[in-house]
């Protein structure tokens, strides 16, 4: 199969045929041909000095447009409109896996009656279900310029989880063994101490 380009030449009604593949005459901007390694092989070669740019400032330029772009997207998407415009990759995957049906929010009930939805896949364990709200913790204290750090072997040594009646003790136990569906609620309580 013989495939070729046309470019018109200068000055002229005649077609110059370039074939892919066939290495051109002149290198590419920013790359120089290497003879003493096999002939045709090209190098990449740093730009010259006028085209660097201060890195830090065009890597802050470029999260910057990334994070706006993705603030809109987020914005006009139906599904993804309620997320926070600080949005985390984890939390998008979330969001998506709740609209497939992968995924069920488990609203998680502190002692104050503030409520933490807490977003695990459906045959998450408990141990998955605490890891989620150690996520959604530290996050929203990110949000609010909090500058806390959590000790959890404590916060789980201290604290457990109850549905119902039922403590959920067992981490490696999955929460639908404990009944528990999407929306249900979940509550944080004191673990009595035993001496």
């Amino acid at each position: 199969m013989d495939t070729t380009l046309a470019a018109p030449a200068q000055g002229g009604d005649h077609e110059e045929q370039l074939r892919p593949g066939t290495p051109s005459d002149e290198p590419a901007h920013g790359e120089d041909t290497n003879p003493g390694q096999g002939g045709d092989q090209t190098v990449p070669q740093p730009p010259s000095d006028g085209e660097l740019v201060d890195e830090g400032l065009f890597h802050k330029d470029a999260m910057t447009k990334l994070q706006n772009g993705l603030s809109k997207i987020i914005e006009e998407d139906p599904l993804l409109c309620d997320l926070p415009k600080q949005i985390t990759a984890e939390e998008i995957k979330s969001k998506i896996a709740l609209e497939y049906g992968q995924a069920m929010t488990v609203n998680v009930k502190k002692a104050d009656d503030d409520v933490m939805p807490v977003v695990v896949m459906l045959g998450a364990t408990v141990h998955d279900l605490k890891n989620a709200i150690q996520r959604y913790v530290i996050l929203k204290l990110e949000r609010n310029n909090i500058k806390k750090s959590m000790n959890w072997t404590y916060v789980w040594r201290t604290y457990g989880l109850q549905f119902g009646l039922e403590k959920l003790e067992n981490d490696n136990k999955p929460i639908k063994e404990y009944g528990i569906n999407n929306r249900d609620e979940v509550t944080f309580i004191r673990k009595l101490q035993t001496k």
